[in-house]
């Protein structure tokens, strides 16, 4: 067991998954969760995520061992704020969120004042899926979970964190604040902002409604997280904002060479970027599948 009590602030997609997961494989003696809604207890109830749920913030994390904030980016240090009185000393905190710079360098200092201890935290996992309902006990299986301590982190807390994820059927990954969320500006948030801009670019309404028939499965594919949270999403490109600049920067000069190749009839040049990107693509699928059968 990890724990005798863990708290999930907010539970959601990842927090109810995590909630099922550590549950079902006895990780902690008890699982608790706060949300914000009277009825989100009920759902929680529902979907077996918790042992208990409350909108009471203070009761959901007295005496909790582990907490994991689990809401959106712009959430978290108001709550963080006000959980820190009720919080027992030597709690140690992670959370999921995708950007981890200004997370850490916000909550580190704010946990430590109070006696407990920030473990940033990023599992590469999710979906478009919103809500517990969605909650899988599986989500975090064979998941890179970024763990990002800084030369302040205990090594006790930073055990427990790579404990949880590995725990959950996760591969803790360590990095730092920095490369992490330089990494993910590519890898994740970029992705976000093609597929949203994408799908406003298709689908406006001037195109006419013969423009949405014509949309089939390479647009659905390319276009999946675009159905994802918009509060969350906003929240993740302003802490981010930096990185996801220089990456946006770097694919509009990309872009521009694929335009430029089409403008002058550049079948050459054409062959060689889509034959790059299928060979890139096909060696990091068949990578995948082959980490995920180990």
């Amino acid at each position: 067991m990890l724990c005798r009590k863990l708290t999930l602030i907010g539970v959601g997609l990842l927090g109810g998954s995590l909630g099922l997961a550590v549950r079902r494989r006895g990780l902690a003696g008890r699982v608790e969760g706060y949300v914000r809604r009277a009825a989100g207890v009920a759902e929680c109830e529902h979907a077996g995520v918790t042992d208990r749920a409350t909108t009471d913030l203070a009761s959901a994390v007295a005496d909790a061992d582990v907490v994991v904030l689990c809401t959106p980016l712009g959430q978290m240090r108001p709550l963080a704020e006000a959980m820190r009185p009720a919080l027992k000393p030597g709690a140690i905190i992670t959370d999921v969120g995708s950007v981890k710079g200004e997370v850490v360098r916000e909550l580190e200092p704010l946990f430590t004042a109070a006696g407990a201890t920030f473990v940033g935290s990023h599992p590469m996992a999710g979906a478009e899926k919103m809500g517990v309902a969605h909650a899988r006990e599986d989500l975090f299986a064979g998941a890179n979970c970024v763990v990002t301590p800084t030369p302040r982190t205990p090594a006790g807390a930073l055990e427990t964190v790579q404990q949880l994820w590995f725990g959950v059927g996760g591969r803790p990954l360590l990095l730092s604040p920095e490369s992490h969320d330089e990494l993910v500006a590519r890898s994740s948030h970029l992705p976000q902002a093609l597929a949203t801009t994408l799908v406003n670019f298709v689908l406006d309404e001037s195109r006419g409604a013969e423009q949405a028939t014509l949309c089939a499965g390479g647009f659905r594919d390319c276009t999946r997280i675009a159905s994802g949270s918009s509060e969350m999403w906003r929240d993740i490109a302003l802490a981010n904002r930096q990185p996801l600049a220089r990456a946006l920067a770097e694919f509009s000069r990309r872009l521009e060479e694929f335009r430029a190749a089409v403008e002058r009839g550049d079948a050459a040049a054409l062959s060689a970027l889509l034959e790059s990107a299928k060979r890139r693509r096909d060696g990091w699928i068949n990578g995948a599948s082959h980490d995920a059968s180990e």
